[in-house]
């Protein structure tokens, strides 16, 4: 397996550029994409009546071909164009379209389904006029439409809509690689599900791929026969106060069932009592101040600081104190916004293996201005991790996790039953764990993020975060499985 890649606009159209300058005609790449789309579409519905809604540029040249073989099919089918097509492979593509030609929105008949094959992802401007019309209408009836490469009206770069207007898909086929449209919300959202059909196209490695397992499963750390709980690495985490303990909890007990060998919960002294009333394999151990807490961790693989910490000098403290030890940090909730006052102070702290976890509130508070400034959160989260120089996971339902050497990643399989207390704390959990067994800080972070996303998808509604750790050993059995 090889990771999914993802590509810009100008990524793609080098990689179609190259293919022509290597022998392949623009024709035939277009015949391709055609003959992909139509297949899908053969694949997951029965004839019925269907209007092809064809642009002038190659958008619409691939929706001719999807036209003639749907009608070869036997599918009753009709082009509705906006304007003659203007690039010689649409020209050639609509002149083997032999059946019925109308202007866009002027067919006399109903359509059981639509194919978008207007702009695709390289539109730059406001949908107008009857596109719009037809744009919002969509959305009322998303089941029934198929986008070609993206549904018309969202930028292929950002995910976001152009104008007032775009299109809303139940089924998206793209070519060679997905762009950020397709994974970024609301983009995401509006393309339903997206198929990524091979048209020959000679592989592109630009850094930024799906969070998907075939980027980390070859090196996610299984235990092997000769394995021992010394081996599986030392986790620790550090509870709050007595009032505030289950959210390190929480992160402890993800950290046990992501693997790790030994996790230990450090409290302070006054929680001890609260905290070993809940507590069974998760191991227990008191500290007063952050020398003693140094000297607690100076042995441990990875550390998790910040689920209920409390915004304290207390926190801040601990939190140089853990950077002091050898262990890999993942720092989470109020371990970051007790640094708002003063980034640097964090960022001078980091090591290029420990892990950030902000949502978009603490990122702002870290990062003030990136995320507004960027032009979309994978440009902001790579921005932040080159400039804390650590791992970086933006979370959200299009989760971004970048490395400080400009690799990122995004999440497609984001789930709304997240968004509930404690989920944070078992992700930081999840990551602080796969990194105490040996794997690559941006990789675990990438492998967390996803088990995480899937674990809730398993369960559904009614999800609360202490039901998430149970559900891992789920998922990571259906891992094992596919490796």
């Amino acid at each position: 397996m090889s990771a999914r890649p993802i590509l810009t606009v100008a990524e793609m159209a080098k990689a179609d550029r190259a293919a022509v300058d290597a022998g392949a005609p623009a024709f035939e790449l277009m015949r391709r994409a055609g003959l992909a789309v139509a297949d899908v579409i053969c694949d997951r519905f029965d004839p019925r009546p269907t209007a092809v809604l064809c642009g002038p540029g190659d958008n619409g040249g691939d929706g001719y071909v999807v036209a003639a073989l749907l009608a070869e099919r036997g599918w009753p089918v009709w082009v509705e164009r906006m304007g003659p097509p203007k690039s010689d492979s649409a020209r050639q593509a609509a002149a083997a379209w032999t059946g019925e030609n109308l202007e866009l929105g002027q067919g006399d008949r109903a359509a059981d389904l639509i194919v978008d094959a207007l702009f695709g992802a390289g539109l730059a401007r406001a949908l107008g006029g009857e596109a719009a019309r037809i744009a919002r209408a969509s959305e009322r009836r998303s089941e029934q439409v198929v986008a070609i490469d993206l549904p018309s009206g969202v930028s292929g770069d950002t995910g976001q809509a152009l104008g007032d207007a775009a299109f809303w898909a139940g089924l998206t086929v793209t070519f060679h690689a997905k762009k950020p449209g397709h994974v970024l919300e609301p983009g995401q959202g509006r393309c339903g599900e997206v198929v990524v059909a091979d048209i020959g196209l000679a592989p592109v490695d630009t850094g930024l791929i799906e969070n998907a397992p075939d980027a980390w499963l070859a090196r996610f750390p299984w235990p092997s026969a000769t394995s021992h709980k010394h081996a599986r690495g030392r986790l620790v985490v550090v509870s709050g106060d007595p009032w505030s303990t289950g959210a390190a909890r929480l992160s402890a007990r993800a950290g046990l069932r992501m693997g790790a060998g030994l996790v230990t919960l450090l409290s302070p002294p006054d929680a001890l009592a609260v905290n070993a009333a809940h507590l069974e394999a998760v191991m227990l151990k008191p500290f007063e101040t952050e020398a003693e807490l140094e000297q607690l961790a100076a042995e441990v693989d990875a550390a998790v600081i910040g689920p209920a910490a409390g915004v304290n000098e207390t926190t801040l403290l601990n939190v140089l104190a853990l950077a002091r030890t050898g262990a890999a940090l993942v720092i989470d909730a109020d371990a970051i916004t007790v640094f708002k006052d003063d980034p640097e102070e964090l960022f001078s702290a980091l090591d290029i293996d420990d892990v950030l976890t902000p949502h978009p509130g603490e990122f702002e508070r870290l990062f003030p201005g990136v995320l507004r400034a960027a032009p979309e959160r994978i440009t902001a989260a790579r921005r932040a991790a080159k400039k804390a120089d650590a791992v970086v996971l933006l979370k959200g339902h299009d989760t971004v996790v970048a490395h400080p050497d400009g690799r990122a990643a995004i999440s497609a399989n984001g789930s709304p039953w997240l968004a509930t207390a404690g989920s944070g704390d078992v992700l930081a959990g999840f990551i602080g764990a796969l990194i105490a067994q040996g794997m690559e800080s941006f990789e675990a972070a990438c492998a967390a993020a996803w088990i995480h996303a899937e674990a809730a998808e398993l369960h559904g509604p009614g999800l609360t975060a202490e039901d998430l750790p149970g559900l891992a050993p789920l998922v990571l059995r259906r891992l094992y499985g596919a490796r």
